[in-house]
Order: C-alpha cells, then structure tokens, then sequence
C-alpha cells in the first residue's frame, strides 16, 4: 500500500498557546511556516526525529464544539507522573463517561481536545 500519514492536523483559536502546550508536553520544538501555521515536531537530536509525524496547528475562529472525532493516545513510561505533568502544564479532565476503572485516563489539552494517556501495557511473555 502506498499511503501513509503525513501530519495531524488541529485547529486552534489560539495556536501558539496549543503549541507551547504540546511542545512542553512531548519535548518538541516548533517553527512556524510562510502561511503562519505552527508546526510542532520533535528537533534533531530528539530519539523520534524521523520516526513521528509532526502536529500542525493552524488558526480558526470558532472554539472547539463536542467530543474530538480523532484523539491521540499516548504511552508514557510513568503513567501517574505522566498524569500529573500533563495537568501542571494546563491540561484538564473532561467529564466524558469515565468510569475510573480504565487503564487510561482522558485529558484535553488548553483547547479542549481530548486524548488519553495510556498505562503501561502488560507485556506477555512466551
């Protein structure tokens, strides 16, 4: 198959507010383009320089309205401490049907857009 992702985009009212977020938050650095969009990627030197697709954030007018439709789950090495640091750096936890009982939990960035923050998988051995 030749299609592959390219980049995931997200509509800010505010972007360089959301990518000051996600850069502290994923330890990336970001550059803005000719059209005034921010992209937020991992610099050289970073162990996911040309392993993950970039974010790009470009402005609009209107705030975000219902649940996302496209979330990113991401798996930390310590998912309480991940937790923590994500909240101290403006993220929130949005009341959508959590239980408590998941092995995730679901943030929203200062945007209001969800993702979840995976625990550690168990890991089977053969």
């Amino acid at each position: 198959m030749g299609l592959r992702i390219e980049t995931v985009t997200v509509d800010a009212v505010d972007p360089e507010l959301l990518a000051a977020f996600w850069c502290a938050a994923l330890d990336w650095v970001q550059r803005q383009d000719e059209d005034g969009d921010i992209w937020v990627e991992p610099g050289e030197g970073h162990p996911e320089f040309n392993r993950s697709r970039p974010l790009l954030i470009m402005r609009v007018p209107e705030h975000k309205a219902g649940k996302n439709r496209l979330h990113l789950d991401l798996t930390p090495d310590d998912h309480e401490r991940e937790v923590e640091r994500l909240e101290a750096l403006g993220a929130t936890r949005p009341s959508i049907g959590q239980t408590g009982n998941e092995s995730w939990v679901v943030l929203a960035d200062p945007e209001g857009n969800e993702f979840c923050v995976l625990d550690e998988p168990d890991l089977v051995e053969d």
